[in-house]
């Protein structure tokens, strides 16, 4: 609802001079307008809070489900302009959502490494972000690299594990995004004996995998 702009309304007996000349003066009930004004505003803006952010802190599911669906439209315009074909696939995981292009010949939205499909990724949450006023953590996977991937770097952790439980020594793996460390760190953490800890700054970030001691 529009409430408009009130401006200039006193809230006192005090005179106001009209076109003509005259003094009219104000009455004290003249605030009750402004004051309801004030009071809805407030309570819609409470009510967006509760819709963004459930008691714990956590986003909403919701707002989960409204971040799906402005990413899937987002992104069906988007593969329009650069004609390919995919299905849009949308799910709630955890405290995020994930989108998910479905679909053969993608290859170039994956991009070298993935690279593509991460910039891909931010400019999705960033036009979420425009829409719901909430920082987005939108996860998006495009012809299932990311599945790929989190089965193929699984392997990778605990073959690292597995080599530091018999030589006693750190091993450094190769240079990873947030995505893929947070598989490697949970994998390792699976794993008697061995931890895992993250070095270096971005883009050149990378787990390191050391005895347990």
């Amino acid at each position: 609802m529009d409430t408009g702009t009130v401006v200039g309304i006193p809230v006192t007996d005090t005179p106001v001079e009209t076109e003509n000349g005259a003094s009219d003066a104000v009455p004290n009930d003249a605030a009750g307008p402004v004051e309801a004004s004030a009071t809805l505003a407030a309570a819609t803006d409470a009510a967006a809070t509760d819709t963004a952010r459930s008691l714990d802190g956590r986003p909403s599911e919701a707002l989960l489900v409204r971040e799906g669906d402005i990413a899937g439209d987002y992104l069906e315009r988007l593969l329009d302009i650069i004609d390919y074909d995919g299905d849009i696939d949308l799910d709630v995981e955890g405290d995020r959502a994930v989108v998910a292009v479905v679909g053969s010949g993608l290859q170039a939205l994956i991009g070298p490494n993935g690279a593509t499909l991460e910039a891909l990724q931010e400019l999705t949450r960033l036009a979420v972000q425009q829409q719901t006023g909430v920082r987005s953590r939108l996860m998006l996977d495009i012809g299932g690299y990311r599945a790929r991937r989190r089965t193929a770097l699984s392997g990778i952790a605990r073959d690292a594990a597995n080599e530091v439980l018999s030589s006693g020594s750190s091993v450094r793996l190769d240079v990873m995004n947030p995505f893929e460390r947070k598989i490697v760190h949970d994998t390792v953490a699976a794993v008697d004996g061995v931890r895992s800890e993250s070095e270096g700054e971005e883009p050149e970030r990378r787990v390191v995998v050391l005895p347990d001691r």
